[in-house]
């Protein structure tokens, strides 16, 4: 599998997992992704700001992430906890998995790749967070050893529970 940097090409086929992921949210009532968020704008800034990635298995996009270095500003502020550090971090946001390569552990497999692109930055913090009823998400970051830190709110005021890992 190889774990690269998105291109302009590449988004018809993140908008097609995307989707995929946003269909299972709304099946399962959660509020997240919802109201055409993500989009191709934001799948296409992304692209434009490096931010976005995916993985690649039998010349296929199977997952799509975008990881930012850039300082999260709803992170300034964290209620009912603390992060474990305040040192630079990079952050995680549109995770999603092909539905048709669900269950193979291609999330952990992408987690890794980001660690693996954190310590070639000389970066020893991911930071996330996800909606409180997200389930999967959570038992993910768990098992890659995220802590769960507190609640953040973003921009809209949404919650969100938030998570860091540090690596050594």
């Amino acid at each position: 599998m190889e774990f690269r940097k998105a291109v302009e090409t590449d988004i018809n086929d993140i908008m097609n997992i995307i989707k995929q992921a946003q269909a299972y949210f709304k099946e399962q009532g959660i509020n997240q992704w919802q109201d055409n968020y993500p989009n191709v704008e934001t799948i296409r800034n992304d692209i434009i700001n490096k931010n976005s990635y995916v993985l690649i298995k039998y010349n296929n996009i199977v997952a799509t992430v975008s990881v930012s270095f850039d300082k999260e500003k709803t992170y300034n502020s964290i209620y009912d906890g603390e992060w474990i550090s305040n040192n630079e971090y990079a952050v995680i946001h549109r995770m999603a998995v092909d539905n048709n390569y669900k269950g193979l552990g291609l999330s952990s497999q992408i987690i890794k790749d980001i660690e693996q692109l954190c310590l070639n930055k000389g970066v020893h913090s991911i930071k996330v967070d996800t909606h409180e009823e997200n389930l999967s998400m959570q038992k993910l970051l768990k098992k890659n050893k995220f802590q769960y830190c507190g609640i953040i709110y973003l921009e809209d005021k949404s919650k969100r529970i938030a998570f860091e890992k540090i690596l050594c």
